[in-house]
């Protein structure tokens, strides 16, 4: 196996994919087996995607928007138009990509796409070693309950929902076929590697708890009977404000203020996966990036800068130890609310990854929604959430 990653501050489609290839040595190397091309918005995604076609074939070509760019080994690039590359060859492995429109049931569609990709990988009725998932915001539970049924429950799926630069929609998915704004990428991997993989978070809780007494998808009304938004402002201690008269958007507020569920015990030390309050309404409703349910309990979670610039490079150290620390190429998703929030101290946050990884192929995305496997459990989709996934040295 072979992996290399690039990135591209041209902010044009063909003078960067250009820049990209010469980086991967395309032309020594030839076509790759799978290639994960994130994006800032400020590049159009269907000319990105045609243009890699051509010039990279369609084979497992896995495409996602990432909120302002990119970061790698060769920095950050969070001007609006960044894009990096990371590529693997692998002649003992299999890997396939497809890509579909979430439609009126995500479920059934997650399901299609997984057995397409493994179509795809000449891997039918088989189990991947992982799943690289880009997603639109909005369904990924459903999304995930289908790959699993597909997959099994104990496959590693890892990844994130697409994003964009100001949360207005404009994201989008890609595979080799087609561009997607509310659709979902799949590629499966059978690589001839290990692979290791962690999914954090840099927030502690509070204490502060209550219970989810009226709840509606996404749309949380009540805690502990009280109006959702209240209970967030109590708890935050007025650093997450209440709607007054129309709704507002509590999403920058709310960073450093989540709510977080017990989902398992690690060591004995309960893991949190946190929701990000997206939304306040005059009703006292709060709109939420991940869903929650009835007789959950909701922890208030804080976190600080400096914990949020501190997490990525530790979750680096942890994984690349768990694959025995050799590894030949990673894979990072870093929460696009956080980066936002600490967006001028991304050079430190891409920095301790590097301190890490040192000269190994790495690519980092923003995105609005993380998807991964927590120690102990099962595939789970989360917010302010960092993830990192590598490949290491050893055979399967």
């Amino acid at each position: 196996m072979i992996i290399k990653a690039a990135q591209s501050t041209t902010g044009e489609v063909s003078a960067g994919l250009a820049e990209i290839s010469a980086q991967l040595e395309i032309d020594d190397r030839g076509v790759p087996d799978f290639l994960a091309l994130h994006f800032g918005v400020g590049l159009e995604a269907e000319t990105l995607r045609a243009n890699a076609v051509s010039m990279f074939g369609a084979g497992a070509l896995h495409g996602g928007s990432s909120c302002l760019g990119v970061m790698g080994g060769s920095g950050v690039d969070i001007g609006g138009a960044g894009l990096g590359a990371f590529a693997i060859w692998d002649a003992a492995g299999s890997y396939g990509t497809t890509s579909i429109d979430l439609g009126d049931d995500a479920e059934a569609a997650a399901q299609e796409a997984a057995l397409q990709a493994l179509s795809h990988a000449d891997r039918p009725g088989e189990i991947p070693e992982m799943v690289w998932l880009t997603v639109a915001p909005g369904r990924e539970e459903q999304v995930i309950a289908g790959l699993r049924a597909v997959v099994g429950a104990e496959t590693l799926i890892v990844g994130g929902s697409s994003a964009d630069n100001d949360v207005s929609g404009k994201w989008a998915q890609f595979g080799p076929g087609a561009v997607h704004s509310d659709g979902l990428v799949v590629t499966v991997l059978f690589p001839s590697v290990q692979i290791a993989s962690v999914y954090q978070s840099g927030y502690a809780p509070t204490g502060t708890n209550g219970t989810v007494t009226r709840v509606e998808g996404r749309r949380l009304y009540e805690i502990d009977g009280r109006p959702a938004s209240q209970v967030l402002s109590q708890w935050s201690s007025g650093a997450v404000s209440v709607a007054e008269g129309e709704a507002r958007s509590i999403l920058a507020e709310a960073t450093l203020w989540p709510l977080g569920r017990v989902t398992r015990q690690v060591a004995g030390v309960p893991f949190h996966l946190l929701t990000h309050p997206a939304v306040a309404n005059s009703d006292g409703s709060i709109e939420l990036f991940a869903a929650v349910s009835h007789g959950d309990q909701l922890w208030q979670m804080q976190g600080t800068a400096d914990s949020l610039v501190a997490r990525a490079g530790r979750v680096a150290a942890q994984t690349k130890e768990a694959a025995g620390d050799e590894i030949k190429g990673a894979l990072v998703v870093y929460c696009g609310g956080c980066m936002l929030a600490v967006q001028d101290r991304m050079d430190e946050v891409s920095a301790g990854i590097k301190d890490h990884f040192g000269d190994t192929p790495w690519l980092g995305v923003f995105t609005f929604g993380e998807q991964g496997v927590p120690s102990g459990g099962g595939a789970n989709h989360g917010n302010l959430m960092i993830s990192c996934t590598v490949f290491g040295t050893g055979d399967r």
